[in-house]
């Protein structure tokens, strides 16, 4: 009897290893998102854990469409310090292409961005996804126009609003991106 116990115990600790990686993972990663026109599955909390975070809802058919190209210059320009930008595009305000492959082409071909962008989805009322219900509610804000951005510190306690016509480079969002890198 005390053998088949040792041995349930075990099976139960190894069993409890995978779920174990995750649960110091703050609620906001607990996430997946399938990434832009790709089959591939991002998981927020191993992708971004104790990183700092620029999340920003695009689309590609909106009058801050350009902001990509500084979106990708502030990625460039600080993700060896630990920045991370996550883009999620939507069509909550009726500005992003129906196909995910026009969506991808214009972020990846026309501003050439390679910080992470994930599949569309609903980032505003009733609808959104599980990450910007968190993200929102945390924040106090949801989006109101295309590329708001959300600067989330790397212990996820602290987020920031940024609205659409603060520009990603040389503005206020730099500054407190900066101060979150303890740079």
């Amino acid at each position: 009897m005390q053998y088949n116990l040792k041995f349930i115990l075990v099976m139960i600790s190894l069993i409890m290893i995978p779920m174990s990686a995750n649960a110091n993972c703050d609620a906001l990663l607990n996430f997946e998102s399938k990434k832009l026109h790709s089959k591939q599955i991002i998981d927020f909390c191993e992708s971004f854990d104790d990183k700092v975070l620029l999340v920003v809802n695009t689309a590609s058919r909106c009058g801050f469409t350009p902001q990509f190209k500084q979106l990708e210059s502030l990625y460039q320009k600080y993700k060896d310090q630990g920045l991370e930008i996550i883009g999620f595009p939507s069509n909550d305000f009726r500005q992003e292409h129906k196909s995910e492959a026009e969506t991808a082409s214009v972020c990846f071909k026309n501003y050439g961005v390679s910080f992470t962008m994930v599949s569309p989805s609903s980032i505003k009322g009733s609808a959104k996804n599980d990450f910007y219900k968190i993200l929102t509610e945390r924040a106090g804000k949801e989006p109101s126009w295309n590329f708001n951005k959300y600067l989330v510190s790397s212990d996820t306690k602290s987020i920031e609003h940024f609205g659409s016509n603060i520009n990603p480079l040389n503005s206020t969002l730099e500054q407190r991106i900066v101060k979150s890198l303890n740079l």
